[in-house]
This record gives structure tokens, sequence and C-alpha cells, in this order.
């Protein structure tokens, strides 16, 4: 549409004999449009739209009180019931100007990017392809209102001590904080209610005095008022994730500490091309110095020393110098485990990786134990790769026992399966297994069944074994001479045709 005031002086240029090609290359206007500008006289015609739905106001208010406030069945029953066919877009605009709908609820204080007024903090889960697993994890995230810095960490699990643990990593290494960190009305750190009435944890208020900070709630639903942390987690889907691999989760985080506070703390912020970092100068002077002193925070457990002087701490086995078999209290800091005995620290180990499970330490520089823990797991996964390399019945089998639960006790019906394996042989476990596959069957006691019923029915003799008679002159055969015999009997029940308890295979 062109401008009133831009007609007249294209029809006052007329007048004064000013040809219609040069008009139209002063005002960059066509050539047809200038023409039909001098018809007009610059005149701006009055035009009304020949479709124009003239929707009655008090209608639309009862239907909107009466389909509670759906817009889509109100467009269904205008076109329907009263004939009027409105696009659905006109439909809203028209609500919006009749100011129809619930007021939203108050928002908090709406604050402008002070120095040091501020920072925020917020979660958000993912799932991402650790080595050659997809795993969720969670991405816990601060960032700085003015100046635009951010720490990024993620964690399989995300719990209060977790956070404080993450508050302690980032503002230790920030060196600085603001006087107030906007969350939401997350159980980690409220303890009831909501928004600017929302009351927090005694626990998070006393962890958050020490650094100089308090927690602050904002309204429920109203995620913009940390609008900065929001945009920094779609700011990790679209530039952190993408043509990143991670082997596992350290190695997940190594890369989110670079991305976080080396390459984006450098990179200028679009539109207005602030640089976080030389920001973050500037505004040290407004945020508060964050103490040295502050001791991290930590977990306390209690456990007892086992029997070969061990004790179990998630998932691991650390092990515990001296003879005695006492109860400890065990200290988790962020990054290390500290044993003590009546407020004496006995041994200190760094906290192993998530990922690592099932594994026993030892105090570096210091001779192995001679011992392993009695509930250290055994896992089958070198009897299960053998056994599966055997041929594609076994590994078609193991798939089977494996698969929706079959097999409660994996490992250990995975090594009763190679100790059948090495008495009988490859050619008879082959068979075995077939015809366990056949019937579906994963009862280790009838597998053992069916491959006695298999040498039996083949005469299968047991192969003659040389014996060194040497043997009789080990140390650990002189030992063991006033030890009881090996009861043997059970060859006998297979030779008789009978299982090891006795039954008759034959019945």
């Amino acid at each position: 549409m062109i401008d009133p005031e831009k007609r007249k002086a294209i029809y006052q240029l007329h007048i004064h004999g000013i040809p219609v090609r040069s008009i139209t290359r002063q005002m960059q206007v066509d050539r047809n449009t200038v023409r039909k500008i001098i018809e007009q006289k610059g005149e701006t015609p009055e035009s009304a739209r020949s479709d124009k739905i003239n929707l009655d106001s008090e209608l639309l208010v009862q239907l909107y009180a009466r389909c509670d406030g759906f817009v889509q069945r109100i467009h269904e029953i205008l076109e329907e019931k009263y004939g009027v066919k409105i696009g659905y877009s006109t439909l809203t605009a028209k609500i919006r100007e009749l100011e129809l709908g619930k007021p939203q609820d108050q928002r908090c204080d709406r604050r402008e990017d002070v120095p040091g007024a501020e920072m925020q903090h917020d979660t958000s889960d993912y799932k991402v392809k650790l080595g050659e697993k997809h795993v969720k994890v969670v991405a816990s995230m601060v960032y700085y209102r003015y100046c635009k810095i951010r720490y990024l960490k993620f964690y399989r699990v995300f719990n209060r001590y977790l956070m404080k643990c993450f508050f302690h990593e980032a503002l230790m290494f920030w060196k600085f904080c603001a006087g107030l960190c906007v969350i939401d009305n997350t159980s980690l750190a409220r303890w009831y209610g909501t928004g600017k009435n929302a009351v927090i944890v005694p626990e998070m208020v006393q962890f958050s005095k020490q650094y100089g900070f308090e927690f602050i709630c904002h309204e429920k639903g109203h995620a913009n008022r940390k609008a900065g942390n929001e945009r920094s987690f779609y700011t990790v889907e679209t530039n952190f994730f993408p043509g990143r691999t991670f082997m596992d989760l350290s190695d997940l985080n190594r890369q989110a500490f670079e991305w976080a506070t080396v390459r984006m703390n450098n990179r200028p912020v679009a539109k207005t091309g602030l640089i976080p970092a030389k920001a973050f100068e500037y505004e040290q002077t407004f945020l508060k110095k964050v103490p040295t002193f502050i001791m991290p925070p930590y977990l306390e457990f209690n456990r007892t020393i086992d029997q070969y002087g061990y004790i179990p701490f998630d998932a691991n086995y650390y092990w515990v110098p001296g003879l005695k078999r006492h109860d400890v209290k065990v200290l988790r800091f962020p990054a290390d485990l500290k044993i003590y005995y009546q407020r004496r620290l006995l041994v200190e180990y760094p906290l192993a990786p998530d990922e690592i499970k099932n594994k026993c330490f030892s105090p570096p520089g210091s001779p192995p134990p001679k011992y392993q823990p009695k509930d250290l797991k055994k896992p089958a996964v070198n009897e299960e790769r053998k056994l599966r390399a055997l041929s594609d019945c076994v590994n078609d089998y193991l798939t089977f026992a494996y698969k929706d639960g079959a097999v409660k006790q994996r490992h250990r019906f995975t090594r009763k399966l190679y100790c059948l394996y090495q008495k009988i042989g490859k050619e008879y476990f082959d068979r075995t297994i077939k015809r366990a596959l056949t019937y579906r069957i994963t009862d280790p006691n009838t597998i053992e069944r069916i491959a006695i019923l298999q040498m039996k029915e083949a005469n299968y003799q047991m192969p003659y074994v040389p014996i060194d008679e040497s043997f009789t002159r080990r140390t650990s055969y002189i030992e063991g001479r006033f030890t009881d015999a090996v009861d043997l009997s059970v060859y006998n029940n297979i030779e008789e045709g009978k299982d090891g308890s006795g039954n008759d295979q034959n019945a």
C-alpha cells in the first residue's frame, strides 16, 4: 500500500510536468501504479472488503463460555450451526481483541540486566549416545544473567546432594556469584509454596548463605523468568550435541566443560555482540567473592569392614588397611571418598566414575590385597563369548534364553552351560543345545539330563587321559594326603542311567 503523502507527492510532480518515467525512477514505484495514482489525483481510494465477516461479539462471548475457551470447538459451531465461515486465525484474533480468556497469574518481579543482580539455574533431561548405548542424562546449568557466562555438567541422576556439589564446583570455578539465584519450583530446593510465596528448604538456605546468595522461585508456569537459562539449553541441543561423539559420561562432561567455559565464553552473543568473558571481567566488581575456605558438601555413611578387609560403596569395593574389622564412617565428597574410624582418617580414595561398577580398589603404591571381597559379583562375559563362538545353534539358544527375562540369573546360567561344555565336548554339547532350543528349555538341570541322554544313546566313552605320575611329589598333593576322598559316585549314576538325584532317566 502506497503511503498517502507519497501519493500526493507523485501527483504534484505530475502537475509540474515531470514525465511518468522520471517519477517512477525517483519514487521507486511501478509505472502503472504511478498512472493510477495520477488518475485518482493523489487521493487514497476508500475500499472495503466484499468478503468481510461481521461477527457478533455477544455471540462470540457466549460461545467462548459454553465451550470452556476451546477455540477449535467454537470454530466448528460457528460454521456448522450459524453458517459463519471464518478463518481460524481471524477467529483467534477476534478473541484476543475481546480480551477473552483467563487472566495470567502475576509474574515474578521483572528485572533488567543489572550487573551482579542474579544468576539462574535449571536442569533438563536428554538421551545421549555414550559409546554404543543411548543413556538418559540430566544436564545441570548455572547462568549469569548479565555477563552470559555459564557452567554445564551432566549427571546420570540428580538429587539435592548433587545439586549442592554442582553449585560448589561451578562457583569455585568462577570464584564469584550473584546475590540471587532464580530457580523453578523444584522440590530439591523448595520446601512448600510456589513463586514469590515459596519457602526454601532450611538445608539449602544454609548452604547458599555460605556462598553469599539466596534461592528464589519464579511463578508457576512462567519459565521465561529464567529465559537466559532456557535459551542456553536450546543452544546445548543445537550447538553442543550435533557433530560430537562421547565415549562415556566422563568424556561427555569434559567436552561440556570446554564448550561452556572456553568456547561459549569467548563467542560473541548474537545481536548485541557481547563477549561473556569480557563482560564477566566488568561484572566482577558487582558480584560477591566466593570464600575459598568452604568445605565441599559431603554425605555420611556407616559401613562394616568384612573379613577380607573391604567395605562396599556405590557398587564398588574399597580396601581398608589394618587387621581390625570394625564399623567405620565413610564421607563421600564430590571427587573423593574418605574412610574414618573414631575420627581418624584411615584411607582416602578418588571417587570412581559412574560407569565403573563391581570393581575392587586398594591404596596406590601398596601391595594388592591377597583376597577379594565376599560379595564381589563374578560376571560371565568371557564364558558367554566363548559359547557364542562355538556354533550358530548355541548363539541362537543364548539369544533366546536371555530374551525377555527367560533366565533370571544370567551369569550363573552361563557358567553352568560353560561347565557342561567343558565336560562333554563340542559335539555332544551342540546336540544338547539343539534339543533344548527345540523344546524351549532353560532349566540347567534339565539340560544336563538331556546331555546324559545324548551320551547314553551314542554309547559315549570317556576318553583316556594320560596321567603324569610325578603329581605325587607335588607340594599340594603332599599337603592334601590327609583330606577326605572325593565322592565320585555321581559318575556311577551316569553309567546306570540316573541323574544326580538318583532318578531314572528312562522313567
